[in-house]
C-alpha cells in the first residue's frame, strides 16, 4: 500500500489555501490516509523528520507514504545546510510535493539539537539552510515558524526573520501565531498558553504582499478560516482536525468550491476499513490505525461508545476489523444490521 520513489514524476502545483498541520506522533501515514478520505484538496504535512534520522536511519520507514496522500509535504528538522540539502533531494526523489523546514517546534529535544523554534534567533543560518535546499531541488521549499521566541517581543524581530529568508527566494511562510517560550513552558503548554496574535501575521502580509503567508494556531472552524482568508493566503489547522476530523469533510466544498457531495461518515469509514484490512494483512497492528479515527463521530449519538470500544479493544493482540465493526454498530445500528 505504501510507495516510495517517483523518480520521473513532476509534482503538480499545490494549493496551500487549507493545510493539515505537521504533528509529532499524530500525522503519520495512516492518519494522513484517513484525512485524505475526508478532503481531496487539503495539503497534508508529515510529522517532522530530522536530518539525522534520514541520513543515518531507516530512510524508507520515514519517507514512504500512500499514493493517495498527495498533495503531500515533508517537514524536516535540522540546521546544517548541507544535510538539509541532502534530505531535500530525498524528498524530491520520493515524490513529495513540497519540503518544509521546521522553525517552530519548542521541545527540549529539538532545542538541544539546534532544531525548531530556537532557529528564529538565527535568521542568517536559516537563510543559508533554505538557500542550500532550494539549490538542491525544484520542488517548493517553505518555512514554518512562530511569531517570536522568548524575549523576541517586537514585530521587527519577526519581520527581520522573514525578510532575511525571503532574500533567498523563498516565497512561502507558515506562521504559528504564538510566541514560543523555550524556557518555562512545556511543548504542550507552548501550543496553548502564549496568546494568539493574528494581527501580527496580518501585518506581516501587509509588509510582504508578494509572499505567501499561511496562518496557523487556534483555528477551530471553517468559518474562522474563511475570515482569516480575507487577509491571508492560507490557513493551517492541527489539533482540531485530529480531535474532530469530520471538520475536513466540508473543506473542499466550503473553501475550494468543489461541487461533489460532502462524504458521509459512513462512506469515509467504509473506505478506511478497506485500507485497514490491507494494512492488517501486511502485519500492521490495528491500534496504529484506529487511534486516528476516535473523533470521527464526535458529537453524534453513540460517538462516545464508538470511541470507548476502539480504545478498549484495538490494542489487544490479534485485534482485527471486528473491533471496528463493533464500534460502528453503536453509531450506525441500522446499517450494521443489514
Amino acid at each position: 500500500m505504501t510507495q516510495n520513489h517517483r523518480p520521473n514524476a513532476t509534482p503538480a502545483p499545490v494549493s496551500r489555501r487549507f493545510c493539515a498541520a505537521p504533528m509529532m506522533d499524530w500525522s503519520d501515514r495512516h492518519c494522513r490516509t484517513f484525512w485524505r478520505l475526508l478532503s481531496r484538496e487539503t495539503l497534508l504535512y508529515t510529522e517532522m523528520v530530522t536530518t539525522g534520522a534520514l541520513i543515518h536511519g531507516d530512510r524508507a520507514r520515514h519517507l514512504d507514504y500512500n499514493a493517495v496522500e498527495h498533495p503531500l509535504a515533508l517537514q524536516l528538522g535540522g540546521s546544517n545546510p548541507t544535510e538539509l540539502a541532502e534530505c531535500a533531494r530525498m524528498a524530491e526523489d520520493w515524490g513529495y510535493d513540497e519540503v518544509n523546514l521546521n522553525c517552530g517546534c519548542p521541545s527540549d529535544r529539538v532545542q538541544n539539537n539546534k532544531i525548531g523554534a530556537c532557529l528564529m534567533t538565527e535568521p542568517t543560518l536559516v537563510a543559508e539552510c533554505i538557500d542550500a535546499m532550494q539549490q538542491a531541488v525544484s520542488i517548493p521549499v517553505t518555512v514554518k515558524h512562530r511569531i517570536g521566541v522568548d524575549d523576541m517581543d517586537a514585530y521587527e524581530g519577526l519581520s527581520q526573520f522573514v525578510g532575511t529568508i525571503a532574500e533567498t527566494g523563498c516565497r512561502t511562510f507558515i506562521v504559528h501565531a504564538r510566541k514560543a517560550w523555550l524556557k518555562g513552558l512545556s511543548p504542550k503548554e507552548n501550543r496553548t498558553v502564549p496568546p494568539l496574535d493574528y494581527d501580527r501575521v496580518r501585518q506581516l502580509k501587509r509588509e510582504y504582499p508578494d509572499l505567501e503567508i499561511i496562518i496557523n494556531g487556534g483555528i477551530n472552524t471553517l468559518e474562522q478560516a474563511e475570515t482569516l482568508l480575507e487577509d491571508l493566503d492560507g490557513v493551517m489547522i492541527g489539533r482540531e482536525i485530529y480531535t474532530n476530523p469530520y471538520l475536513l469533510a466540508r473543506v473542499d466544498q466550503q473553501l475550494f468550491g468543489a461541487t461533489r457531495p460532502v462524504p458521509t461518515r459512513a462512506e469515509v469509514l467504509d473506505a478506511f476499513r478497506d485500507y485497514m484490512g490491507t494494512e492488517l494483512a501486511q502485519g500492521v497492528s490495528l491500534k496504529y490505525m484506529t487511534r486516528h479515527i476516535l473523533g470521527l463521530y464526535q458529537g453524534q449519538p453513540g460517538g462516545r461508545q464508538f470511541r470507548r470500544i476502539i480504545s478498549e479493544r484495538a490494542f489487544k493482540p490479534g485485534a482485527g476489523l471486528e473491533v471496528l465493526d463493533a464500534a460502528r454498530a453503536r453509531v450506525e445500528p441500522d446499517i450494521m444490521a443489514v
